[in-house]
């Protein structure tokens, strides 16, 4: 009995130590293996305390810029594949339909896919062979500059730079009429805006209307009240971006998208600048 006694007394001693053991365990902060509590504990408590935390910032499809991506190993510096274009790029400046510095446009310089660039050289050796150099308006444009886009058409109250863009158009139907939109192939990064300049006369070649001006005029094929010079002008600059794989869109006659672009899907948002190519 006596040793029956002392087993049972010993059996609840072990019993009362293990609860605390337990107990002191479940408190404790599990560690990692470096001694330090874990971090995806740490930031379920962070998380359980402050359940309001995420609900109070914006998510990106809120800001506009969903499925936008940043990378942009597969972009060269325009001015290193074409050293001789001549580039304006208006987004950068205030001479463009918002007539203000676009969003993301950090530099003046043209950024595009190495496979556009590279095409792009293809076209600019033929021109050049014909007596005129490029000059390029704009090429790559981030996500967060076509959202600046979005938000100035939404005001209605902004026409200070109408008579110089759309002076026949109401701002409030540039969303109907597809001038503005919520996505630009410019943000795939294989599309281009330009002109030619002229290496004899010095100056832009006449393609009898000016880069983007919303309207009728704009469309490439348009003929009423332009000169032939005009008209041959513009199919001169068609043809030869056409041969080497730019094709043209219906409403703007500056406008060159590479056939086989190859980020289709992609919606880059990297800022313009040399910086943003650097290491490629």
């Amino acid at each position: 009995m006596i040793v029956k006694k002392r087993f049972e007394n010993l059996f609840c001693a072990v019993l009362a130590i293990s609860l605390v053991i337990a107990l002191f365990g479940c408190a404790t902060p599990k560690a990692s293996s470096s001694g330090t509590p874990s971090a995806v504990s740490s930031v379920a408590q962070s998380a359980a305390e402050s359940p309001a935390a995420s609900s109070s910032q914006p998510s990106e499809s809120a800001s506009g810029s969903a499925g936008a991506a940043d990378g942009s190993e597969g972009f060269v510096l325009l001015s290193d594949v074409i050293p001789d274009a001549i580039q304006e790029i208006r987004y950068y400046s205030t001479y463009n339909f918002v007539g203000a510095r676009v969003d993301g446009y950090e530099e003046p310089c043209a950024l595009l896919t190495k496979e556009a660039a590279a095409a792009l050289k293809e076209a600019s050796d033929e021109f050049k062979d014909m007596g005129y150099r490029l000059k390029i308006y704009d090429a790559y444009r981030p996500q967060m500059a076509v959202d600046h886009f979005v938000r100035w058409a939404e005001d209605l109250n902004d026409t200070a730079m109408k008579s110089y863009f759309y002076p026949d158009i109401d701002k409030n139907a540039l969303f109907v009429m597809g001038y503005i939109d919520q996505k630009s192939g410019h943000s795939r990064g294989s599309s281009i805006d330009l002109t030619l300049f002229d290496m004899k006369t010095g100056k832009e070649v006449d393609m009898g209307g000016t880069f983007d001006y919303f309207g009728e005029l704009s469309h490439p094929t348009y003929s009423k009240g332009l000169t032939d010079e005009q008209v041959q002008n513009r199919r001169t600059l068609r043809e030869v971006m056409s041969r080497h794989s730019f094709q043209p869109i219906p409403t703007e006659w500056w406008h060159f998208d590479l056939t086989n672009e190859p980020y289709p899907d992609t919606y880059f948002n990297f800022p313009v600048s040399a910086e943003s190519v650097a290491k490629n």
